[in-house]
């Protein structure tokens, strides 16, 4: 049974089967020239991203404007007249891989740069799914991914969510729930995963939008975390999985 999960699709399928996560994934097609130009013209701007990648490489923030279209790749924002001439770009860009098409989340802010969460959630020791930590991904000036390894930076999850809410910690609990959802999703479709790094975003209504989910996700990030016993918690759970 494999540990890992590579592709983006097979997961998104995997998780909206529940009724209890289905209304937190954004409505998400394999990308292709009809299913684009028909979720740009419902949402008016959608993300991009390869079906199998990792650390935000090759998402692209796609918008229909009046008057054209646009795609931001990086920090490099292209602008175009038509539809036809965007997608044919938006192709050069995919260098022939898979991608998928899915509902742009309008991020909150802090101090100017665009943030998620990372929610890690482990099969613990005793045979159960927890979340073990929260952690917040600020992205850097003009960029439209939060990866830590794509320039983001990480900020403690209250400080990110405080602004926004007078009742933080109520809002990661509800965080800590979907994300133990989510995991026992995973392990009925694939047995073999024991850990899952939720990508989650929250909109101006705070309602939590799972952008993607990680099967190998880093557990260094959260040795930024501000209780070092989170940390320690991780590494102790990560070490009970079974050997390969």
């Amino acid at each position: 049974m494999s540990r890992h999960v590579y592709s983006k699709w097979v997961k998104t399928e995997a998780i909206r089967k529940y009724a209890a996560i289905e209304d937190h994934v954004p409505d998400t097609r394999r990308m292709t020239k009809s299913s684009l130009f028909n979720k740009l013209k419902r949402y008016n701007m959608v993300y991009v991203k390869p079906e199998i990648g990792t650390f935000g490489n090759g998402v692209m923030r796609v918008e229909c404007r009046s008057g054209g279209y646009k795609f931001q790749k990086g920090a490099k924002i292209h602008t175009f007249v038509s539809y036809d001439a965007m997608y044919k770009s938006i192709l050069r860009h995919t260098g022939g891989k898979r991608y998928l098409v899915q509902k742009g989340i309008h991020l909150l802010k802090h101090q100017g740069g665009r943030f998620d969460l990372r929610v890690m959630v482990q099969y613990s020791p005793d045979r159960r799914w927890k979340t073990t930590g929260i952690i917040g991904r600020v992205a850097a000036k003009n960029k439209i991914v939060t990866n830590f390894h794509n320039g983001g930076r990480l900020v403690q999850a209250n400080r990110l969510l405080t602004p926004h809410t007078s009742k933080p910690k109520s809002l990661l609990k509800s965080l800590s729930k979907l994300g133990v959802r989510v995991g026992r999703a995973m392990k009925s479709a694939f047995p073999g995963v024991y850990v899952i790094g939720l990508d989650v975003a929250l909109d101006k209504t705070l309602h939590p939008w799972i952008l993607e989910v990680n099967t190998s996700p880093d557990p260094y990030i959260f040795k930024k975390h501000e209780d070092p016993k989170v940390f320690k918690t991780i590494m102790r759970y990560a070490r009970s999985y079974p050997k390969r």
